[in-house]
């Protein structure tokens, strides 16, 4: 496995501007929470003050217990002693319970966590960074999370949801045979079943299940996983919660944000509601409040304030945040640094700053996550034969392929030729025209505009005719973008890990590790 291209987010077409202007600090407020080793000292400074000793008991007891039913190794043992320090900050990324870990991407999150805590450690010696995984373990919208994909195959899991996803106990574990079926001959092939077969053991919850598989790949690592969904953590937020159901908070104060980013960049992420709260029972429903009441949407419950009230005060664990809230909450209870998350998440913590500053919470250091993209030699080939650039594939393809099949072509050089020519005969006109009545212009103007519309059309035949007489071409250059893009989409959001474990094993893991950049956000191309 070997590197051959890092190519900057700043010149791939499809991310989006916010995450680029982010990263230039184009966005004003924001230049402190992008990556640099101020910005990190600063912070470290910052979170020390304000994270309290006895939340840092409270969290290493709750990990402590979280992990007791896992094998946990001597790194992590040692940094959930080291949570208890003062001189200890966690830099955290968090992600769904996908099946089986679900897109690859899932990995290169958790591994770039904790390079750059190993990289914090460096740089700030005199203290220690633990790298956390936040399991999204009260999400309740199961079809997301129940399925992943292979190269070859799908695999998919039915149960009984609509609360909290975690909760889950699995009973469906057909996948399993399946998916044994695919990867048995496979050099890493046993070990990857043997993954599965514990983490997806009937009984298990989807929760344990993640805890078990990411506990496997990543504890060596000192890997930390956080389960959300605990009493005790959710003690916490009562009075952030409070001021939620009864001020709005949250709506309120991220209103200015939200329209300064809509207006610059046409939307946000995710819209705040009035209540970014929910109701965790056996589901997991929205609070609205109409004026009066408290209501929890489809279910036939209502609560006046002084009863809602009373319910958070006495089972704060069934307030569950919601996607705005969910960093409020990982914020308090973590002595937190920064937040490595794919764009669109970075996208929804920038409409927070304005509310954690209302509330008096350090607001982290923002890490758009790297992307990687692993492509065999074979397909590395076909890109050198046919004189592309890996680079192109993230580029307008489309355009890229029209110039592909456009390529030297002597009917295109001559209509771009006399086109040309017509461009400038029609300026001489204009030029001479000028001196006499105005309609007569506006006629040569006009004409113009057709005769260079005809042109656009002529060119637009030649494209369609020259795609029929170079089909094999054409069908060579889509063929090899799905190579690029399975599913047309970027391939670490399609492929589960288990397409490049089952060859390589751990190995994979580690080089994705030592090729994972971290001071800048950038697309890793491997050769494999």
């Amino acid at each position: 496995m070997k590197t051959i291209n890092k190519i900057s987010f700043q010149d791939i077409a499809t991310i989006p501007q916010l995450v680029k202007d982010f990263l230039n600090q184009n966005i004003e407020g924001f230049e402190e929470n992008t990556f640099s080793l101020q910005n990190f000292k600063n912070k470290i400074h910052e979170k020390q003050n304000a994270f309290k000793p006895e939340k840092r008991e409270i969290l290493a007891e709750i990990l402590e217990n979280q992990l007791s039913g896992l094998t946990i190794s001597p790194r992590q043992r040692q940094n959930i002693q080291d949570i208890k320090l003062e001189n200890t900050f966690t830099i955290t990324t968090g992600h769904q319970l996908n099946l089986f870990s679900g897109p690859v991407f899932f990995v290169y999150k958790i591994l770039q966590t904790i390079k750059t805590c190993s990289y914090l450690k460096d740089n700030f010696p005199e203290f220690n960074f633990v790298p956390v995984y936040w399991m999204a373990s009260e999400d309740h919208d199961f079809a997301e999370i129940n399925h992943f994909k292979t190269e070859n195959n799908y695999y998919e899991i039915n149960e009984k949801f609509g609360g909290a996803v975690g909760r889950i106990p699995l009973s469906d574990t057909f996948f399993i045979s399946e998916f044994e079926k695919e990867f048995k001959d496979y050099v890493f092939g046993t070990e990857l079943i043997l993954m599965l077969k514990e983490a997806y053991k009937a009984g298990n919850t989807l929760t344990q299940a993640i805890q078990i598989l990411v506990n496997r790949l990543f504890s060596d690592f000192g890997l930390l996983i956080l389960d959300g969904d605990s009493r005790e953590l959710k003690t916490q937020m009562k009075e952030t919660f409070r001021d939620e159901l009864v001020n709005f908070s949250l709506h309120e104060e991220s209103k200015q944000k939200v329209d300064f980013l809509t207006g610059k960049y046409g939307k946000v992420q995710v819209n705040p509601r009035e209540i970014n709260l929910f109701y965790l029972t056996e589901t997991r429903d929205r609070i609205d409040f109409d004026g009066k009441n408290y209501n929890i949407i489809d279910k036939n419950t209502q609560f006046t304030t002084e009863e809602i009230l009373n319910e958070l005060e006495n089972y704060p664990e069934k307030f569950s945040p919601n996607a705005l809230m969910r960093p409020v909450y990982q914020e308090t209870i973590l002595p937190n640094l920064a937040y490595i998350g794919g764009n669109a998440e970075i996208m929804y913590w920038l409409e927070l700053k304005d509310y954690f500053t209302k509330i008096n919470l350090p607001f982290p250091i923002l890490i758009p996550r790297n992307s990687m993209l692993f492509l065999n030699k074979k397909t590395l080939g076909k890109i050198e034969k046919l004189q592309l650039k890996i680079e192109d594939f993230f580029q307008n393809f489309t355009a890229i392929t029209n110039h592909k099949i456009l390529d030297n072509n002597e009917i295109l050089r001559l209509l771009e030729e006399k086109e040309s020519q017509l461009i400038h005969q029609f300026a001489e006109l204009k030029a001479t025209v000028e001196t006499t009545e105005k309609s007569f212009g506006n006629m040569v103007k006009a004409e113009e505009v057709r005769q260079m519309k005809s042109f656009k059309r002529m060119k637009k035949r030649l494209l369609h005719a020259e795609k029929i007489k170079q089909k094999e071409l054409l069908e060579r250059l889509e063929n090899l973008f799905l190579d690029v893009h399975p599913s047309k989409n970027w391939q670490e959001r399609v492929y589960n890990f288990s397409v490049f474990f089952a060859d390589h094993g751990n190995a994979w893991l580690e080089t994705c590790l030592e090729e994972m950049q971290i001071d800048e956000s950038k697309l890793i191309i491997l050769a494999i």
